[in-house]
């Protein structure tokens, strides 16, 4: 569940942040590494989410 003053990330925000082109991302939220949301048409990541999702990729690097 999202914290009340979580921000939503567009995904050109999350490829600026993460330096990954949009194919990757959106490979990301389908094998649900990433979690997203949809507001009508359009998908949002939850800062909480990328920061978890970064914790996740960095845990399993060491």
């Amino acid at each position: 569940m999202t914290a009340p003053n979580d921000e939503l990330l567009t995904v050109p925000d999350v490829m600026a942040r993460l330096k990954l082109g949009r194919s990757t991302v959106y490979d990301l939220i389908r094998s649900h590494r990433l979690a997203s949301i949809t507001i009508g048409r359009s998908r949002r990541v939850p800062t909480s989410s990328l920061s978890d999702f970064i914790e996740r990729e960095l845990e399993e690097a060491a």
